[in-house]
């Protein structure tokens, strides 16, 4: 394994750095909001801001890099959100930072970009699942510990602004020192929203609700549990505790699914999500919180995936993907809602609106997978795509997944 990653080192540093300074940059700004008097709905229209910029910069990044090149592009990005990270300081004012919000949505898809595409150019075909397993470890290990900066504040309210921006800035250094050549941008092609859901239904709709769903916990997560009570270390702990708690459970109930229908799977998690969301809205404080906290990262965290692989088995080789790429852009919208949704829900209901919004959601999909179940047959077990961890970025990730390299068609 090490020889694997070996080749792909610098790349795995830069996005684990970037994450530890930026990851948590939305649990502290809606922090900051909430402590100002900030509205909910602010609150959330500024979260929907950051996922609004990821969608546009997913879709525009590519032409940077066709201009410039992957290691200026990456430069470029990464300077850009150095920069607005330091802007926060200049203005405490809502709209100011959800343009700032909106900036970094676009830098950050932008790197995602850069980076994906060369990881994709640096594996081969037996690699790629080990890279990407090595990729998506980077990347939620240093989110996770991003969060733990929230309290490196004291009495100066700026050091967490200060210190996301140097960490940031310094991801820059191992692409601008690597010895190896860039790549050249390549893009998942075209594949219609239309022809996605006539595919696979369930994948497509599981793909919005996750999106909904996960959008609604990271614009508006810390300040349910700050409503609660919790101190900022708490806080902390149970954001670092939910991210995780998704990266421990992927994988095994991606190994379920490919031993199952994995319709049932799918159901059987947002079944067990609305479960944890209803309890979460009554949990408080202490060790249930942070259990409940663990066990609602590792169901939602996982829907993706399920989703994306539940795809893969009703599409051919080559249609997968360009049709990860629309579910990419379906995960990207629905997180882009959630945000201002999770607000709407609790300006209504109170702090408990957040997993009541998130209840909701898991309970729609959740009917319409019954509905699907009962009126389409399962893929066959034999015939099911091998699970694999995606990460929920840009459509270019989906490049790394092995199962898009199968030249066996798919069947179902």
């Amino acid at each position: 394994m090490l020889a694997v990653i070996q080749p792909v080192r610098s790349l795995l540093l830069a996005i684990f750095m970037l994450m530890a300074g930026g990851g948590f940059l939305a649990t502290l700004i809606s922090l900051r909001l909430e402590r100002a008097g900030t509205g909910t709905l602010a609150i959330g229209a500024v979260g929907t801001a950051y996922f609004v910029g990821l969608v546009i910069g997913a879709v525009r990044a590519g032409a940077v890099l066709r201009r410039v090149g992957h290691i200026r592009a990456f430069a470029a990005f990464v300077a850009l959100l150095s920069a607005s990270t330091l802007a926060y300081v200049l203005l405490d004012h809502p709209l100011l930072w959800a343009c700032l919000r909106l900036i970094d949505g676009l830098c950050v898809a932008g790197v995602f970009v850069c980076l994906e595409s060369w990881l994709n150019d640096r594996a081969d075909l037996q690699s790629r699942g080990t890279v990407l397993a090595a990729y998506m470890v980077a990347l939620y290990l240093g989110q996770a510990i991003g969060q733990l900066l929230l309290g490196a504040s004291g009495a100066l309210p700026a050091i967490p602004f200060q210190i996301a921006s140097i960490l940031i800035s310094l991801a820059i250094i191992p692409l601008c020192l690597t010895r190896g050549t860039p790549p050249a941008p390549a893009e998942p092609t075209g594949f219609s929203l239309r022809s996605l859901w006539a595919a696979s239904p369930l994948g497509a709709l599981g793909a919005v609700s996750t999106g909904l769903m996960l959008g609604a916990f990271y614009g508006m997560g810390a300040v349910h549990v700050r409503r609660l009570g919790l101190d900022l270390t708490e806080t902390a702990s149970f954001m670092m505790i939910v991210i995780l708690g998704g990266v421990a459970l992927q994988w095994p109930l991606g190994r379920m699914s490919d031993r199952y229908d994995r319709r049932r799977v799918i159901i059987g998690c947002f079944a067990a999500t609305l479960a944890v969301s209803a309890a979460l809205m009554f949990a408080s404080a202490g060790l249930a919180l942070m259990a409940l906290g663990a066990l609602f990262g590792g169901l939602s965290f996982a829907l993706y995936p399920l989703c994306v692989a539940h795809c893969n088995d009703r599409l051919l080789s080559t249609e997968r993907v360009a049709a990860s790429g629309r579910l990419v852009l379906l995960y990207s919208l629905g997180a882009a809602f959630g945000p201002v949704g999770a607000a709407a829900a609790m300006t209504l209901a109170g702090t408990a609106g957040l997993f009541l919004f998130v209840a909701l959601c898991a309970a729609i999909t959740l009917g319409f997978g019954v509905w699907r179940q009962a009126a389409t047959d399962a893929v066959p077990a034999s015939d099911q795509q091998e699970f694999q961890i995606v990460p929920r970025t840009t459509p270019i990730a989906s490049l790394l997944d092995p199962n898009t390299a199968d030249d066996d068609p798919a069947t179902g």
